[in-house]
Order: structure tokens, then sequence, then C-alpha cells
């Protein structure tokens, strides 16, 4: 039997160049998360590892849709939008912040405490 989906959750792992994962947070905290909200993408945690040498240069967070289509749309208008795309430029004025992002989405288990 299975039970209906309130979320599709996706975990995003970041990467970034050396010295850069201080701009990549500021970027989220002060624009990105701001803005994934404005595109219907829900913000439900962000971390960086405990342990050297990933305490140095990867931001985990975890995102939540009403479902993969949404979750497609969504990223589809956030990359259009022209406040995101100014964000991205100002904030790599001084090169790249990000080597990699990988993306998994997931669904939550009955006895999930977040679903």
């Amino acid at each position: 039997m299975t039970t209906p989906r309130s979320a599709t959750f996706e975990l995003r792992t970041y990467t970034a160049y050396d010295g850069r994962l201080p701009a990549l947070m500021s970027r989220f905290r002060d624009h990105t998360t701001k803005l994934f909200e404005r595109h219907g993408i829900r913000n439900v945690g962000y971390w960086v590892p405990q342990e050297a040498p990933t305490s140095q240069n990867t931001l985990i967070y975890i995102l939540a849709h009403t479902s993969r289509e949404a979750a497609a749309n969504s990223w589809d208008a956030f990359h259009k939008d022209p406040e995101w795309q100014k964000v991205q430029k100002d904030s790599e004025a001084n090169g790249k912040l990000v080597i990699e992002i990988k993306s998994v989405f997931m669904d939550p288990l009955d006895f999930s405490l977040i679903k």
C-alpha cells in the first residue's frame, strides 16, 4: 500500500572552489533562498559537513517541491529569473563559485518525521 506524498524532496550537494564556500553561503543566505521561495521551491535546511576537508568546500541542502513536474517548472523559472541571473553574475565577478552540483530526488518513508 502506498501513502500519498505531501512533498517530493531534493537533496543537493554543492562542491565549491577552494576558498569560495563563504561567498556561496552568502549568496544563498542573502538571495537564493528568497528566490527559491518566489518560484515555489520550499527551503527545508542547509548544512556544511563537520569534518575537513569537506567542511571547507561543501554545501548540502534539502528542498521540497509538490512534485517532480513542479520541481522542473520551478527550476526552469528560477534559472530564467533576471534577478537570479544578476545575483549569479555579480557573485561570480571574481570567478565561479561551484565546481560540481549533485541532485537526488527523494520520497519520504511512512516513518519519516518530515513528509
